[in-house]
């Protein structure tokens, strides 16, 4: 579930990328070009953010075998405690 929702998140920032990058002129002097900067700068974290997450995430760890202890352990276990 968790990595259907970084690749849809990797995709509606491509989206906005593509839609956007056109109209953002870094070369702008003032507010224009430090807000075009300061846009696809943080459109990069996002895109880093959801890439770092889809490609480390920890692997589900098997169900089988575990929480199954044997007798003898359980034995011993309750001796103990």
């Amino acid at each position: 579930m968790k990595k259907q929702r970084y690749i849809l998140c990797l995709l509606l920032t491509g989206a906005l990328l593509y839609y956007a990058a056109p109209r953002l002129s870094i070369e702008a002097g003032g507010l224009e070009g430090i807000f075009a900067i300061g846009w696809l700068v943080l459109a990069t974290f996002v895109i880093a953010g959801n890439l770092a997450a889809l490609l480390f995430s920890p692997a589900k760890a098997s169900k089988r075998g575990k929480g199954k202890i044997s007798d003898s352990r359980k034995r011993r276990l309750r001796s103990f405690g």
